[in-house]
């Protein structure tokens, strides 16, 4: 049985929406030790994991049970948000979704603001506006959207949505792979 504990120690620290640096000050560790980590390119000694799981309230058995139990249902207690500098809100809504092909977000933009641009990867992106309207660009390409409206594209290129409106303005997107 293979276990990836990084991903799973990432989702955990996500879901206590903790920062890498939250948690590595909390552990005695070092921010650049907890995300070679979380990307599986380091392994912990079990005391470090022991040391992690604590802060992230867990214990050893139930960090490594083999649930047969896939989660379904997530709910919005779950759910993680992170508001940037410049008040876009993203709210995790599969806050496992790392371990997964797809990665849901809710984003809530303010008036005039624009998410961070996501620059080239593999994989593909749909968004579906779900109130206010938006710009959507893509390279060099900008495309209007107003609620209602959906994207779908491959994420070969530069992409972010700036808020086209007066009012705040919410995306559900998802993206596959899992980047955001």
């Amino acid at each position: 049985m293979t276990v990836a504990v990084g991903g799973k120690i990432k989702a955990l620290r996500m879901l206590r929406g903790l920062t890498q640096k939250e948690l590595a000050d909390r552990c005695e560790l070092s921010k650049g030790f907890i995300s070679q980590l979380e990307s599986d390119q380091a392994a912990p000694s079990l005391e470090t994991l022991g040391d992690i799981l604590d802060v992230l309230g867990i214990s050893m058995s139930d960090f490594f049970s083999n649930e047969d139990d896939e989660t379904v249902i997530y709910k919005s207690d779950d759910m993680f948000d992170k508001v940037s500098e410049n008040g876009c809100k993203t709210t995790w809504l599969v806050t496992t979704a790392q371990a997964h092909a797809m990665e849901p977000i809710m984003l809530t933009i303010p008036s005039g603001e624009s998410s961070e641009p996501d620059t080239p990867h593999t994989g593909e992106e749909f968004g579906f506006v779900t109130s206010g309207s938006v710009y959507l660009y893509i390279g060099l390409r900008k495309y209007k959207l107003k609620k209602g409206d959906a994207f779908y594209f491959k994420a070969d290129k530069e992409h972010y949505i700036s808020n086209a409106g007066k009012t705040s303005a919410t995306v559900l997107w998802v993206s596959t792979p899992p980047t955001f």
